[in-house]
C-alpha cells in the first residue's frame, strides 16, 4: 500500500477576532447553564441533568480558553514588536 503524499500544501492557518470568539463561546455557555438551572427539577426528573453540569463546563473550560488566547495573543503581539536596540529595517541605526 503506497503511503499518502498530499498534492499541494496546506493553506495558511485562518487569523481572526480568536479573543472575541471564545468570549462569545463563553457567554453562550454560561447563558445555557443560568437558563437551565431554574428547570433544574425537571432535567433531574429525565436523568438529563448532564446537559446542565455540561454547559457550566463549557463555561468554565470557556474562561480558560479565553486566559489561553489573550496570553497568546500578547505574545504573538510581543513577537512581532521590533526588539530594543534592533534598527528599524532601512536605517542605519545612527542618528
Amino acid at each position: 500500500m503506497a503511503k499518502w503524499t498530499p498534492k499541494h500544501e496546506a493553506p495558511e492557518p485562518l487569523e481572526g477576532p480568536v479573543v472575541a470568539t471564545i468570549t462569545g463561546g463563553t457567554v453562550i455557555w454560561f447563558v445555557l447553564f443560568l437558563a437551565q438551572v431554574p428547570f433544574y427539577a425537571w432535567f433531574a426528573d429525565r436523568d438529563l441533568t448532564w446537559w446542565v453540569w455540561t454547559c457550566l463546563a463549557g463555561g468554565g473550560l470557556g474562561l480558560i480558553g479565553i486566559w489561553y488566547v489573550r496570553r497568546r495573543d500578547a505574545a504573538l503581539k510581543r513577537a512581532a514588536r521590533p526588539q530594543h536596540g534592533d534598527a528599524p529595517a532601512g536605517t542605519t541605526g545612527t542618528t
